[in-house]
């Protein structure tokens, strides 16, 4: 046994609680400032959800485009969106203005690795967001 290697142990695990804490306030505050401020532009949708209540909620999210077909990933930790357009599927989106009604519907296997791979995310993104894991839902077009 050696107190000053016991020591310097210690050093070593409260440096890397502080670099670990750091970082998940960097995680959130990254995902708080982007739900809060939801930025809109060229590339963005609105997508509208409702909850078992008939509460409607709107979310700007990256509009992602693949083979023809219009699509939306859930690429952060915080998104009570997905969750609602998964329980009630029957969703609006807004694109430039224009409002149309929508089912959302899950993909995986092939598709979903061709639109994750069409649309890949940074390594900077990944860091600022935590690692999440990502869930893409196929918005297909259906009559109002």
């Amino acid at each position: 046994y050696s107190p000053a290697r016991s020591s310097e142990n210690v050093k070593i695990a409260k440096a890397l609680l502080i670099v670990l804490l750091v970082y998940v306030g960097v995680v959130v505050a990254f995902e708080s400032l982007l739900g809060y401020f939801q930025p809109a532009g060229m590339g963005t949708m609105v997508v509208t959800t409702t909850d078992a209540g008939g509460a409607v909620f709107e979310r700007v999210v990256a509009r992602l485009e693949s083979d023809g077909q219009l699509y939306v990933a859930k690429n952060h930790w915080p998104r009570a969106w997905y969750d609602r357009a998964l329980r009630n599927p029957r969703v609006q989106v807004t694109i430039d203005g224009i409002q149309g009604a929508y089912s959302a519907v899950p993909v995986s296997g092939a598709e979903f690795d061709r639109v994750n791979a069409d649309h890949a995310l940074g390594v900077v993104f990944r860091v600022l967001t935590g690692f999440p894991t990502r869930h893409i839902l196929r918005l297909d077009r259906r009559d109002p």
